[in-house]
């Protein structure tokens, strides 16, 4: 399917001063480009009215379906200003295509992959001024909603779909810095047969109790166990998690309950393109305790789109706390964040053909 897009360019666009103002530090998620992509779904007509415009409110109904049964998802992915002045996409298809299996599973319209990549290349060509220098990026944010105007259980009939975009700097000043980890043991984020591998809003909804617990602990993220036995580590709130062993081999918890993370994916390329073994197997919170203290575990690292990789210092829970390794940023998360991150601004070859060039 292929639909030509509308371009309505902003009448009140922001000046060169003031957006170079809003990009010398803009911080994660608070500072927005002029415009948004934007296209209808109706039983009947399908996928319509595809148009680039200013960034403005959607007018919502009360009775609006996702205000009541929460049919909603959606995608974070990023753009890059490559040295040259070019703009790179990473992986635009891989977040099409879980957008669309999110769909199916929310019992929503499924958007076709190639409606979806168009719709976040118009927007990141006309504002593409907004996309920072350095390690900064454009984060694009794709999303839909049920919006038909009706209080019945039942999918909708009509939907929404968008993209916005903000300018987000380097996630780490000064370099990535060591996180600390609290186990949730009250609460659990997904189940089997449940919505974990979704990209939906209630998903992240489910989590914030128990990350404003990890705060209330001293620590930054949490990370929760399995919803069955409450003994395998699963992923952090909005991050994979990896870990690193004497041996020289990788291991991450097998998909199936959570997201299939597209960072973690690259990563489980990238290291076995360094011969790494890397095995996708359960792997116990008492496991990761007594692997820690004696030393056969390396490093512990979470990965997803906003910080690549975040290293694990510490980790933290009700029966007590322990320490990765010496705390500190280890070589096996920074070798492979520095490969990632070459490769997404173009600094590097592309060995798996995973930039989309923006013209």
């Amino acid at each position: 399917m292929t639909l030509k897009f509308d371009i309505h360019p902003s009448p009140n666009a922001t000046s060169d001063k003031d957006r170079a103002a809003k990009l010398v530090d803009p911080g994660f998620g608070r500072v927005f480009t002029d415009h948004m992509a934007i296209v209808r779904y109706s039983q009947g007509k399908g996928w319509h009215s595809a148009r680039v415009e200013a960034r403005a409110n959607f007018p919502l109904d009360p009775a609006g379906a996702v205000l009541h049964y929460a049919q909603e998802i959606f995608e974070g992915l990023k753009a890059y200003r490559r040295d040259d002045g070019g703009v790179n996409l990473f992986r635009p298809d891989a977040n099409a295509r879980r957008f669309h299996d999110s769909a199916e599973r929310m019992a929503m319209a499924p958007l076709p992959e190639d409606v979806f990549i168009e719709a976040v290349e118009q927007l990141v060509r006309i504002d593409r001024a907004w996309i920072p220098g350095g390690e900064g990026s454009l984060y694009l944010r794709p999303f839909m909603i049920a919006s038909e105007i009706f209080l019945g259980v039942k999918p909708s009939a009509e939907y929404i779909f968008s993209v916005i975009a903000s300018p987000v700097g380097s996630y780490f000043k000064g370099g990535p810095a060591p996180v600390s980890i609290w186990v949730s043991e009250n609460y659990t984020r997904a189940a089997i047969g449940g919505t974990g591998a979704v990209k939906c809003g209630g998903n992240y909804a489910a989590s914030l109790r128990a990350q404003a617990e990890a705060i209330e602990r001293g620590c930054d993220q949490v990370v929760f166990l399995d919803a069955v036995e409450r003994r395998y580590i699963e992923e952090l709130g909005g991050m994979n998690i990896f870990f690193a062993f004497d041996d020289g081999s990788l291991l991450t918890p097998p998909l199936g309950t959570i997201l299939p993370g597209i960072t973690r994916d690259s990563i489980i390329a990238l290291a076995k393109d360094a011969g790494t073994r890397v095995r996708e197997e359960p792997y116990t919170i008492q496991q990761w305790r007594a692997d820690a203290a004696s030393g056969k575990l390396k490093e512990a690292f979470a990965c997803g789109t906003a910080a690549v990789i975040s290293p694990i210092g510490k980790v933290c829970s009700a029966s007590g706390d322990f320490q990765i390794s010496s705390g500190v940023a280890g070589p096996v998360a920074m070798g492979l964040r520095k490969k990632l991150v070459d490769i997404q601004y173009g600094r590097t070859n592309d060995p798996h053909n995973w930039i989309r060039n923006v013209a």
